[in-house]
């Protein structure tokens, strides 16, 4: 399970055996959320136990950190 980056006690990661389209996971704080990438930016597609004030800094990081997320997706799958 490659983890992307650990934030704000979230951990950024995809599945070593993943389908696309192009997605993140995000867990921590009994929470959990996924974001799939439509090509412009990415997009919120199931969340659970995320507060709102958690959900506006993980939906921050994964925006200002987009290319590395989008490289790496790239860089694992598509060796």
């Amino acid at each position: 399970m490659p983890e992307i980056f650990r934030l704000f006690g979230f951990s950024f990661f995809f599945y070593s055996k993943e389908h696309e389209p192009l997605h993140i996971h995000v867990e921590g704080n009994n929470g959990m959320a996924k974001f799939e990438w439509n090509g412009t930016e990415f997009v919120l597609t199931e969340k659970q136990g995320i507060k709102a004030g958690d959900y506006r800094k993980i939906k921050a990081a994964i925006d200002e950190n987009s290319d590395i997320i989008v490289n790496r997706w790239n860089e694992y799958f598509n060796r």
